[in-house]
């Protein structure tokens, strides 16, 4: 890029902003209702829209019956975010590594995923990583096939572990083995495209309270249970809670028993050590990442896996209260195998919760499954990669060249986001 575009002709560059981000967060959305949400007069986000359609970031559309926009007089034109504006979202596990393609209007266009026989190291990542980028850029079809070529924006990593945010350095990742192990930085060299990395719970959070079961809260605590321990994050605010370093909302670690398993930590009576998806899986008989299989081993009832259940219902229900009383939440999201565990007890972790807290403290509490399943770290690692150009997106979206489509383009591979 030789010079920088001229800002927006319809107001300050923050304004352009704001309008991309409530049509990325809120969308597909009028135009009427994009004035009457920024407080911003019809000729600015006139101006705004037809800045960002220009860049490619947008599309306006007649609406059709029933949609938004429809009815009775001048219909307002439907404000989409762009499919072909994408990012890569990564996620790394002990026994995965997998890489999806995030459009700007939140589809997932493609996924795919390299299974490891043991944890990669983090040079190994990178160029597993790099690998699945290339490739997936060629699986990607659209929702009718690839007519357009898309424009890759940058790519966000969740890691299961504690995360430095200015960096991407991984500062610790016990399941993967990683310690001060640097990822963004050689990512980046390694693809030629920005890169950011965040603890995967964090991103977990954030995409719960975007399109899933905290859609809209402000205050929020996401605790999710998989292949690499329990991980937490929390929204506080409307905003994530990362602390100085970005470390903050390692909930797995928080002390539940004082007679409990040492855990990896160094620290006697973790949550994720009292409250583990190995314990309960071989209780019941079933494969670790088969969480329907688990529910329905759990509906059995039988006597002594009902009594692994109750040891970590009342660990959960510790750890809950401890967040609790530190952040004050509206609403608490399980995911993973913490989520079989609520639909399987009920109202029992909120009961166990309130019985163990300060009068008044949760009495508002409402504890809920995640909604988003699989996809809840690819939209939260989506997120991080779209962070630069949500905050300037005509400067960003001018330094984006667009990827030509493949010669032989291979069959689609859309999914839709989760409503």
């Amino acid at each position: 890029m030789t010079s920088h575009p001229a800002p927006p002709a319809g107001g300050a560059p923050g304004n352009a902003a704001r309008v991309l981000r409530l049509v990325h967060e809120a969308g597909p959305i009028t135009r009427a209702d994009i004035t009457r949400r920024t407080g911003l007069n019809r000729s600015t986000t006139l101006a705004l829209v037809g800045e960002l359609v220009d860049l490619g970031l947008l599309h306006e559309e007649r609406p059709t019956a029933g949609s938004p926009g429809a009815g009775v007089g001048r219909p307002s034109p439907v404000v989409r975010a762009a499919a072909d504006v994408v990012s890569a979202a990564v996620t790394v596990e002990i026994d995965a590594v997998s890489v999806a393609l995030v459009g700007l209007d939140g589809t997932v266009r493609a996924r795919l995923v390299e299974a490891q026989d043991r944890p990669p190291t983090a040079p190994e990542a990178v160029e597993i990583v790099a690998g699945l980028v290339d490739r997936v850029r060629d699986h990607d079809g659209g929702p009718h096939g690839r007519s357009h070529p898309l424009r890759l924006v940058g790519i966000g990593v969740a890691v299961p572990g504690t995360v430095r945010v200015e960096d991407g350095t991984v500062q610790y990742a016990p399941h993967l083995g990683w310690h001060d192990e640097p990822l963004a930085g050689p990512l980046a060299a390694r693809t030629g495209l920005p890169v950011r990395a965040a603890n995967d719970a964090n991103l977990g959070a954030w995409a719960e309270r975007l399109g899933g079961s905290g859609r809209g809260v402000d205050d929020l605590v996401y605790l999710n249970g998989g292949a690499s321990g329990i991980g937490g994050g929390v929204i506080t605010g409307g905003r994530p809670l990362s602390g100085a370093d970005g470390y903050a909302g390692e909930l797995g670690h928080t002390f539940v028993a004082a007679n409990g398993i040492r855990c990896h930590c160094g620290a006697v009576g973790c949550l994720e050590t009292e409250a583990s998806r190995e314990t309960l899986t071989t209780a019941t008989g079933t494969a670790p990442d088969d969480l329907e299989a688990l529910a329905t081993a759990l509906a059995e009832r039988r006597p002594e896996v009902e009594r692994v259940v109750d040891r970590q219902v009342s660990a959960l229900a510790t750890a809950l209260r401890n967040a609790i009383h530190t952040v004050n939440p509206e609403v608490v999201v399980l995911g993973g195998f913490l989520g079989v565990l609520l639909d399987h007890v009920g109202e029992r972790i909120v009961d166990d919760v309130r019985a163990q807290s300060m009068t008044g403290m949760a009495d508002r509490i409402r504890v809920v499954p995640a909604a988003l399943g699989r996809d809840v770290l690819v939209h939260g690692a989506a997120e991080i990669a779209f962070r630069d150009l949500l905050r300037d997106p005509a400067r960003i979206a001018a330094a984006v060249p667009a990827m030509l489509p493949p010669a032989a383009p291979t069959a689609p591979t859309t999914e839709s986001r989760t409503p």
